[in-house]
């Protein structure tokens, strides 16, 4: 079973399965990531994939986030995704290897035609049904925008950064996989007890809530009182799953996409 067989929906049970058991080899090193960030092939009986390791004591200290905890999160991520039923994340554990504890995750073969959702587009041709984020230009002076696809399935993802309070969703980091479904990655700085929202996706920001969303954060609402809220404070604080908690609340009761914050960089940098 190659990664191209092996998608994150599909195949989410034996993904774990070999995420957890599978015998991890390293194949080289993702230059472009600022935290140690491996690529690996995982073995499991006739079954194997690709993965991305991010063992812990490759993490850079953080000024807002303690140090060690970025992996959890990436788990705390995945678990928060697979509760809303949308699984927006690739199956992700946190599991040995071979430097040590740390996250490890399935990895998303993106195509090479793979559809682009979010980018920087000249300003004078915003594609149609495409929601501008930033303005920007280039070194000769022309005029682009930043800017995302309205399309649904970026709207769920939104939501989602929303709820974990994703301070760091780049355009890089929203794939399109092989079953053109969207799969966000790198989630290692989210669920901070402060709004750190920082994120490409904001051509929604202030309008109502789709009727998915509110049904799903009522369901994730109810599922944080039981063995989801168990398994996310193995990797999070008291603190952090009751903010968590707050988020949920605060957007039902808004019925509303968060607006950028005033006392937080509502872009991440690089965007892409």
């Amino acid at each position: 079973m190659t990664s191209s067989e092996l998608r994150p929906r599909q195949d989410g049970a034996a993904a774990l399965r070999l995420l957890r058991d599978g015998e991890l080899t390293v194949e080289g090193r993702l230059v472009d990531a600022s935290n140690a960030t491996l690529l690996g092939t995982l073995t499991l009986g006739e079954a194997s994939a690709r993965c991305v390791y991010k063992p812990v004591r490759g993490e850079r200290p953080l000024w807002d986030f303690p140090d060690g905890t970025l992996a959890g999160r990436e788990v705390s991520a995945y678990l928060v995704s697979r509760a809303t039923g949308w699984d927006l994340i690739p199956p992700t554990v946190l599991r040995d290897g071979p430097f040590g504890p740390g996250s490890c995750q399935l990895w998303v073969d993106e195509p090479s035609d793979a559809e682009r959702l979010v980018g920087f587009v000249p300003a004078a041709e915003l594609p149609p049904r495409w929601l501008p984020i930033a303005a920007a230009r280039d070194d000769d002076g022309t005029p682009y925008a930043l800017a995302h696809a309205d399309d649904p399935r970026l709207a769920r993802l939104a939501v989602l950064d929303a709820v974990i309070n994703n301070a760091d969703r780049k355009g890089g980091h929203v794939l399109v996989g092989p079953d053109d479904r969207i799969y966000g990655v790198d989630h290692g700085v989210s669920f901070h007890v402060e709004v750190k929202l920082r994120t490409v996706l904001w051509g929604w920001a202030g309008r109502e809530l789709p009727p998915d969303a509110l049904e799903m954060l009522a369901g994730l609402r109810a599922q944080l009182g039981g063995a989801l809220g168990d398994e996310l404070a193995e990797h999070l604080t008291i603190g952090e799953v009751a903010a968590l908690a707050a988020r949920v609340d605060g957007l039902r009761e808004t019925d509303r996409f968060p607006q950028p914050s005033q006392d937080w960089p509502a872009v991440p940098w690089p965007p892409m």
